[in-house]
């Protein structure tokens, strides 16, 4: 059991070690999946649009570094900037989200990339200290554990 309880907290620790260590690649990468679901976006209901709009909406935010950067898009030649940009549904028309000055005034205007890396950077400290809570108990069951290996081992009983 203290074997198995050490394997598991060799795993999460270099778990934790790597996601640490490669911290700017996990940005890197995250930013470019970001650029290449802004490029193929498109009205139908597939995952990266989804992600994109649920992104938007909830962070409210609009692209990557800022809503300027759905003007590089084939979605934009078409339809403008998306729905899910916009502060307030009512007030957004197609006309008006095809003008970037018009769209300024009425969609988000700060990029995604940085609201989730610094969402994702405020929540670290929480998520550190809740593996580092449960590393702690790991330890004391693998202490425990060798504890009781060592007072059964110490005290053999006679077989009957």
């Amino acid at each position: 059991y203290a074997m198995l309880l050490s394997l598991i907290f060799l795993i999460v620790l270099v778990a934790a070690v790597v996601g640490f260590v490669f911290r700017h690649e996990i940005k890197t990468n995250f930013e470019s999946n970001l650029n290449l679901a802004l490029r193929d976006y498109n009205v139908t209901a597939d995952q990266h649009s989804e992600a994109v709009d649920t992104i938007q909406r909830t962070l409210h935010c609009c692209g990557v570094q800022n809503y300027s950067d759905w003007e590089k898009t084939e979605y934009f030649t078409k339809r403008g900037i998306p729905q899910s940009c916009c502060k307030n549904q009512d007030d957004c028309s197609e006309e008006d989200l095809k003008d970037l000055s018009k769209a300024k005034l009425k969609v988000f205007v700060d990029g995604c990339f940085f609201l989730v890396t610094s969402t994702m950077e405020s929540k670290m400290s929480v998520v550190a200290g809740i593996s580092f809570g449960i590393a702690c108990f790991q330890l004391v069951g693998i202490i425990l554990a060798c504890c009781l290996s060592q007072y059964i081992t110490n005290n053999q009983y006679e077989m009957v």
